[in-house]
């Protein structure tokens, strides 16, 4: 059932349209995301702790589950994420990387785990310069209309991020195998829409070095 649903997933991504190199699109259907088979981009981040992060997708370790979201004031994401914590032991007991990228900069990722006795088992980075959610095809920016109720209402994204490009990213999830390339991807558009956990972690049971090692 769920080989099927990955199937639909990943062909589903055929929505998207092109916008030009080196462009950021003013509309989120307008995104070009990296597709199953190309190469990761290798990046650098900083995390929650302060300390930076390296992923070189040309000498991977273990495989990686790679998630960008909008940030921690965004409703949906923070119950999306309440609903990966039902699986977060099963994909970390997997002898892989869980790497979650948040459109808010170091300082807001540092608030949110202030009072964390516990160290996460999951990385947490910022991507608030947005080049990251570039690389992989996803970013857009957010039109001036909304920039302004989101500021009114929820959150000051410039603020937030620490940057003036008022980016966000489009929910994604990608999986990347041990030689860097791309295994599974979801992206929406809809930012109301996510991938159900089940599948996620369905996705990472099909994972080549998952299987020879039973892991």
């Amino acid at each position: 059932m769920y080989s099927r649903k990955i199937v639909m997933l990943t062909l589903c991504l055929g929505f998207v349209s092109l916008s030009l190199a080196g462009e950021v699109p003013t509309d989120a259907n307008d995104i070009r995301p990296l597709l199953p088979g190309q190469s990761a981009p290798s990046f650098e981040a900083t995390d929650a702790y302060g300390e930076t992060y390296t992923f070189a997708s040309d000498s991977l370790e273990r495989p990686a589950i790679i998630i960008f979201y909008r940030g921690g004031w965004c409703p949906i994401c923070n119950i999306y994420w309440s609903d990966l914590r039902k699986v977060e032991d099963k994909l970390t007991g997997m002898d892989l990387d869980l790497i979650f990228l948040s459109a808010d900069g170091p300082h807001v990722l540092a608030d949110a785990v202030a009072g964390e006795t516990e160290k996460l088992k999951y990385q947490l980075l910022s991507d608030g310069s947005s080049e990251i959610a570039q690389a992989f095809g996803i970013a857009f920016k957010v039109d001036d209309a909304t920039y302004q109720l989101y500021k009114d209402r929820i959150v000051d994204l410039e603020e937030a991020s620490g940057y003036k490009h008022r980016n966000l990213p489009a929910p994604a999830a990608f999986i990347v195998g041990t030689d860097g390339v791309i295994r599974f991807s979801y992206v929406n558009p809809d930012y109301r829409v996510r991938l159900h956990p089940d599948v996620l972690l369905a996705a990472a049971r099909t994972m080549p070095e998952y299987r020879l090692g039973r892991r």
